[in-house]
């Protein structure tokens, strides 16, 4: 589903974000990036939908190689791939249905399934009682949840989430992660970049540990900190 292959992405300024990164994300897989700021999380997830380009290696989506990819045939791309932000980026003058909507007019989607897609994608993120609400009038784990109907109502293979729950309380980011989790079990391969070691320590699945672009840890069932790291217990 996805592979890199001795990927580095360095910048002008000498900062080398990914350094020799070989990786392989199996169809349907749910995996965790963890590591610091500036650890290259971000950067790893721009790569795979092609916000940015490697210096050198090769990466592979849906077998499609990104490298070869020419400009024109990156939003066909993009619509296998719903990525989920920090910051929601919901458009504040459209309603929950409208933000969601939005996502299918702009590939130029049938008013038809926009009828159909949008209430059935907000029911399974628990939005479907809040349609004809604004961004503002809604809490920030009710916008995360827009975020993500919005991300899935074109029915992607792969979805991405960035910080998801960064800006949410520990109630509200359980369950953000719990319907990822639900996302994953229907199918959807899953992958979240995240700095919340307690809902990586809970949800024990495959973690991907990035230290200065570096991946020094590839665990498929792990903790957020490798557990040969923790302090003995007195």
């Amino acid at each position: 589903m996805i592979e890199f292959k001795d990927v580095c992405v360095s910048y002008a300024s000498g900062w080398q974000a990914l350094h020799n990164l070989n990786l392989t994300v199996e169809k349907g897989e749910f995996a965790f990036i963890v590591g610091p700021t500036g650890a290259g999380k971000s950067t790893l997830l721009k790569l795979i939908y092609r916000d940015e380009k490697p210096t050198q290696g090769t990466i592979r989506v849906s077998d499609q190689n990104l490298n070869e990819m020419r400009l024109r045939d990156i939003p066909f791309l993009r619509r296998k791939i719903g990525v989920v932000y920090q910051d929601f980026g919901l458009l504040p003058n459209k309603t929950v249905y409208e933000n969601v909507a939005f996502a299918l007019q702009v590939i130029g989607a049938a008013r038809s399934t926009i009828r159909k897609q949008v209430p059935h994608v907000l029911e399974l993120v628990a939005m479907g009682h809040r349609p004809d609400s604004f961004p503002n009038q809604l809490s920030g784990g009710e916008q995360q949840r827009v975020a993500i109907a919005r991300a899935l109502v074109n029915d992607p293979p792969i979805l991405l989430a960035d910080e998801p729950t960064g800006n949410l309380d520990p109630e509200t980011s359980m369950g953000i992660i719990q319907l990822l989790n639900h996302i994953h079990v229907r199918g959807t391969t899953v992958l979240v970049a995240t700095h919340d070691h307690a809902i990586v320590d809970m949800m024990q699945r495959r973690v991907l540990a990035f230290e200065r672009g570096k991946l020094v840890r590839d665990e498929l069932v792990g903790a957020y900190r490798s557990a040969e790291f923790e302090e003995p217990r007195p």
